[in-house]
């Protein structure tokens, strides 16, 4: 989907979750286009039936280590997510609002698969959930990996609102009091 054709009202019915759907058909398209990355590409993506489960699957294989492996770090997401399922409209204004400000974006496969600044973004809201919850050390633990793989530092007390896009994200730096309004 184009980013003029996303915006236009042609009158059909859209897709029950069209950024979901749309991101089903770009991995498809990108599999048959580049065969070396099938099995990354299916493993993210086509092996989910939800947006969320592809978002815990592709953060947590990101902040994988010794300490914690991916397993735990999936499942503890997937709790996260039961407690709060609100976060998935987050995420998808989150990756809306690449798409539609980022130029170098053009697919809403791309932030999932590749851009840190969306990465660390959401590592932060999984942190911020669990702070709220009183899990602050494994938020702190996030908070520690997002840093170590990403090159970004959100403290998991700062608060984020919805359609946040950060661009680029090397050396981005969020203290505990901060508080960023949405888009």
């Amino acid at each position: 989907m184009s980013k003029a054709s996303a915006n236009s009202s042609s009158g059909q019915v859209r897709a029950l979750d069209p950024i979901w759907s749309e991101m089903r058909k770009e991995a498809e398209a990108a599999v048959s286009a580049e065969l070396a990355l099938g099995s990354f590409i299916y493993a993210t993506v086509l092996s989910h039936a939800r947006l969320e489960e592809a978002v815990c699957h592709r953060l947590a294989q990101r902040l994988n280590h010794t300490d914690v492996d991916a397993g735990l770090i999936a499942q503890t997401f997937a709790g996260v997510l039961e407690n709060e399922p609100e976060l998935g409209s987050v995420f998808r204004a989150d990756l809306a609002a690449v798409f539609e400000r980022d130029p170098a974006c053009t697919r809403y496969l791309e932030p999932l698969l590749y851009f840190k600044g969306f990465h660390a973004l959401v590592t932060h809201r999984f942190a911020h959930a669990l702070w709220k919850r009183g899990r602050k050390d494994f938020a702190l633990y996030l908070q520690s990996q997002s840093s170590r793989m990403f090159a970004v530092d959100i403290h998991p007390a700062a608060r984020f609102g919805k359609g946040i896009m950060i661009d680029h994200a090397t050396g981005f730096v969020v203290g505990e009091t901060a508080a960023v309004g949405d888009n």
